[in-house]
């Protein structure tokens, strides 16, 4: 799928402001971001975003974002106009995966309290809310290499039917350098989660985050600031994984984000990263 570079203008009232320009896609899966006049208030749909004091905030379309959304600003005399965004469609294809470890198929009750542990640590780190605006950068890839899964395809785990896959997946040898895709702070770093094994969250700002997961190595630590292209883990096969592999995913807060939407196709691999 080829990244590019919606932008859309519309025309407010004039005692609100002129105009407001989005960049991103409007499709599902998309990180959306964009600039208002100060103490501008914004909706999407049902949910309020907050707006840092320069005006920049971002959300985005989760897997299954319907066809409609609306988006509504609302100035500090409480002038308030909508519009409907047309969000694309997107066809979903099923994946089966064969050899994963059954346990993380159908987990015994011994681990169950594990899990949700585990699972209330991501959702903590994926809640914060920090005023960075890293996310405005233009994104890269964190591994090079041939793409063996994609965001929102439906997976049959050993024939039993499991949630969608939320990211993308890049096959590399176990040890491989895996760079931050964008600048952001560690919020999360975590050696080995039952699922997802060798863990670790970046925070890029106003609820954007990058998670990848299945490393076997973490090189940095939480609260750390991290710079675009830096190393900060290496590829592993931890967790539920059939080989090495790292699997990269991005959120708005709870939503679910595709990240290939972000960095488009991937390129040339080059020979002396050893990737």
């Amino acid at each position: 799928m080829k990244n590019y570079i919606a932008i859309m203008l519309f025309a407010l009232s004039p005692s609100v402001f002129a105009e407001i320009e989005l960049h991103g896609q409007l499709i599902q899966g998309a990180m959306v971001w964009g600039e208002v006049a100060p103490e501008t208030r914004v909706f999407v749909g049902d949910e309020s975003v907050k707006v840092a004091d320069n005006g920049l905030f971002a959300f985005g379309f989760d897997r299954d974002a319907p066809e409609k959304v609306t988006l509504k600003l609302c100035a500090a005399d409480d002038q308030c106009e909508a519009k409907v965004l047309d969000v694309e469609q997107r066809q979903y294809n099923i994946q089966r995966i064969e050899g994963v470890p059954q346990k993380t198929v159908t987990p015994p009750a011994s681990v169950l309290d594990r899990i949700r542990k585990e699972a209330a640590l991501v959702r903590g780190a994926r809640a914060e809310f920090l005023y960075r605006q890293d996310f405005a950068q233009s994104f890269i890839w964190p591994l090079q290499g041939p793409i063996t899964g994609v965001f929102g395809s439906q997976r049959v785990y050993n024939g039993s039917p499991g949630r969608p896959h939320y990211g993308v997946d890049v096959a590399g040898p176990v040890g491989a350098e895996v760079v931050a895709p964008a600048a952001g702070v560690v919020t999360l770093a975590y050696d080995d989660m039952f699922y997802s094994g060798g863990t670790l969250i970046i925070d890029h700002g106003q609820g954007i985050s990058s998670t990848f997961i299945h490393l076997s190595k973490i090189l940095v630590k939480e609260g750390q600031n991290i710079e675009q292209g830096q190393p900060i883990a290496e590829v592993g096969a931890t967790g539920r994984a059939t080989g090495p592999h790292l699997d990269w995913r991005m959120n708005w807060f709870g939503k679910r984000l595709d990240p290939e939407l972000l960095v488009g196709d991937m390129p040339t691999r080059s020979p002396d990263k050893g990737q």
